[in-house]
């Protein structure tokens, strides 16, 4: 946090389902005043914001910035680089990393490698196994954002399969669970069958059929069923399946248990693009097909999605020209994941409103963030400025991921990311990472 004031003027605040015109006052971090016209006074900077949307930084609840243990893949630095680069004011990462973050130990460690090098605010999911029961028993709310449990194929320790330990977590656990699903045997049986056809050889459109929506949707079945049966706090990560929205309540957030979001890729790709972009964007779970997506689109408009995250998941150039059983999963996708939603924007397939309700408002809900999340007098100024008539070029020289690398090279969006503002520090600007490091771990828990 800066003690530097900002006056951002005339600009068009997106906020709380409306668009208005109006200046907005930072002072010692937070958001001070805001108003149609505020006189300038004694501020440090005014920005004049004339003819650029004024949006709350988006918050995501799901990346993998791969520290520790992983960090030739990226790391706390360079990753929140790239989050403040494409607005992203706020990040919760998971914690299949090594070591696993599955005791407290561990997740106070990695608290403590983010101070004061996170450019985003940060918190971190403490992650479930078959043998850590107890550590989960001990959290305390505010401890972190919640537990993530992998229903499905993961790395390490953290594949929770044991059917008895599955049932205690959901009923003894304090935080809420977030969960990757995707049924591990019915995986496995596809992969068999398509190894049988190509040997090591399978095509990468194969994905989504070896990942497929009976994987997903039988996980989720099972999730939401023990959810509903302990009265758990439960939010699905990452739907991808018309299929699986069936499982979740339409209409608004206030007072569910059970939730679910979608990916930007998972919006923004199908299965024709496998045969273009291959590797660059296997990812799990698969993105599925063109039904699937503008099904997912219809969840974000009726409420059955509450919100909207990247999963980030960045892997080397050299991992990802692997053969198809090689090429790990996942693709970088913070720096350009608000570009990504605001292309719905510029299509009108989605209002502006309710991209911001789905990246920042409803995630500040979902997760009980204090005093972020909105432009409100007294919190936190995480703020984001979006020329939408400017168009950006996605070009590899100007990856900030680790990674170095973008499933969108060459492409343009068009809108432009003009400023981040994280705790009234001005982060990115122009087109440069500033030197300010100012992200603050989040408090989460807030929620009833």
């Amino acid at each position: 946090m800066t003690d530097e004031s900002l006056l951002i003027t005339n600009a068009q605040i997106c906020n709380e389902g409306r668009v208005a015109a109006g200046d907005v006052l930072v002072r010692r971090g937070r958001i001070e005043m805001i108003a149609r016209e505020i006189p300038a006074g004694r501020v440090d900077r005014i920005i004049d914001a004339r003819g650029r949307y004024l949006l709350p930084g988006f918050i995501d609840d799901q990346v993998h910035f791969r520290e520790p243990g992983l960090t030739h893949k990226g790391d706390i630095a360079t990753e929140s680089a790239a989050a403040v680069a494409g607005g992203i004011t706020s990040f919760m990462d998971m914690p299949n990393t090594i070591p696993n973050v599955t005791s407290r130990a561990v997740l106070n460690d990695k608290f403590r490698l983010a101070r004061g090098r996170s450019r985003a605010n940060f918190s971190f999911y403490f992650g479930g196994a078959n043998d850590n029961l107890d550590e989960i028993r001990a959290l305390q709310p505010g401890d972190c954002c919640g537990v993530k449990i992998f229903m499905g194929a993961s790395t390490g320790n953290m594949l929770v399969d044991d059917p008895v330990t599955l049932e205690r977590i959901f009923a003894d656990c304090p935080l809420l669970i977030a969960t990757h699903c995707e049924d591990t045997p019915t995986i496995k049986a596809n992969e068999e069958r398509f190894r049988e056809q190509y040997g090591e050889d399978v095509p990468f459109s194969a994905h989504p059929l070896i990942r497929s929506e009976e994987a997903c949707y039988k996980s989720t079945v099972l999730a939401t069923s023990l959810a509903k049966r302990h009265g758990t706090r439960l939010h699905v990560l990452h739907l991808t399946t018309a299929k699986e929205l069936e499982l979740f309540e339409p209409g608004p957030l206030d007072g569910k248990r059970i939730t679910a979001e979608v990916c930007v890729h998972m919006l923004h790709f199908d299965d024709r693009d496998y045969a273009a972009k291959g590797a660059f964007i296997k990812c799990n779970p698969a993105i599925k097909t063109q039904a699937d997506r503008a099904a997912l689109l219809q969840g974000l408009r009726d409420g059955r999605l509450a919100v909207v995250a990247t999963d980030h998941a960045p892997h080397t150039l050299a991992e990802k020209g692997e053969k198809y059983f090689k090429a790990p999963s996942g693709l970088p996708l913070v720096q350009h994941a608000l570009l990504m939603m605001l292309e719905h924007v510029h299509d009108g397939t989605l209002p502006l409103e309710l991209v911001v309700e789905k990246t920042s408002h409803r995630v500040a809900d979902l997760f009980g963030i204090r005093d972020r999340g909105y432009i409100r007098e007294g919190y936190f100024a995480d703020l984001v400025l979006v020329d939408h008539r400017r168009p950006t070029v996605v070009r590899r020289e100007d990856v900030l991921s680790k990674c170095g690398w973008s499933p969108f090279e060459g492409d343009t969006f068009r809108s432009a990311i003009e400023m981040t503002i994280v705790n009234g520090t001005v982060a990115y600007e122009n087109g440069q990472v500033t030197e300010a490091v100012a992200g603050q771990r989040l408090v989460c828990g807030d929620r009833s």
